[in-house]
């Protein structure tokens, strides 16, 4: 399976810091340094490893689309699985996203797919992309980006502020509006994750300690992704209950 390129695609990117202001009050003393564990570097997929992919996508696909016409009404749950093969890309990702048809893609990309260490952690990842989708968590984050756009951009309007100001302060609200259901989507897209792996045959707690591979991002606001402890503690609970 090689990369194709999608256009039309709808994706919201947010990753700009939102600035803070000065104060009066003293500067917080900074928190005690930890040395970060150094994590090891990805390699790219072999042949061996797109063919074990392959064969993962076969099993997987069936049933996330099960699961997605059972939750789902009107929604196109004809997953188009692929490889996102872009030169370049040293770091580990997988993204959901739709072509211009609305068909939902799931794309996994070389660095991840040499990076999982067995066959359960690589279905795990493929089922929590898969949940993004049937949990409508792209048209919701992109209405949340427009909110928060409109707002903090009218705000600034209001008070007069310059063409380049309110521009500005458009791009921190739809920044901001993207980031604030985050941590939940995440959370959510683990929990469907684990029943579509489970379902498809596959370990999710082992799935899930893919994890283990990723910088914990702690609980910080506007993070990106909850504490890896919650994310677990979520496919246990699931795993249980299943």
């Amino acid at each position: 399976m090689r990369w194709l390129a999608i256009l039309g695609v709808l994706a919201i990117a947010a990753c700009t810091e939102v600035p803070s202001g000065e104060t009066g009050a003293p500067a917080p003393k900074p928190a005690p340094t930890t040395t970060a564990k150094k994590p090891p570097t990805p390699k790219m997929a072999t042949s061996a490893d797109l063919k074990s992919f392959a064969r993962i996508v076969r099993t997987m696909e069936p049933v996330a689309e099960r699961e997605c016409r059972a939750r789902t009404k009107g929604v196109n749950c004809d997953f188009n699985i692929v490889v996102d093969d872009r030169p370049n890309q040293k770091q580990p990702n997988a993204f959901q996203t739709l072509d211009k048809q609305g068909r939902p893609i799931l794309a996994f990309n070389l660095a991840l797919i040499g990076s999982v260490r067995n066959a359960d952690e690589l279905a795990f990842v493929m089922g929590h992309e898969a949940s993004h989708h049937i949990a409508g968590h792209l048209a919701r984050q992109q209405q949340n980006a427009t909110a928060g756009a409109v707002l903090l951009g009218g705000l600034a309007a209001l008070t007069g502020a310059s063409s380049g100001a309110v521009r500005e302060a458009t791009n921190i609200g739809a920044a901001v509006g993207a980031r604030s259901y985050s941590k939940e989507f995440e959370l959510e897209a683990d929990a469907l994750g684990t029943v579509i792996t489970k379902k498809a045959g596959y370990d999710p707690l082992r799935g899930a300690q893919f994890f283990t591979q990723i910088a914990d991002p702690g609980d910080r606001f506007l993070g990106t992704h909850p504490p890896n402890a919650k994310r677990m503690e979520t496919v246990r609970r699931v795993n249980d209950s299943l």
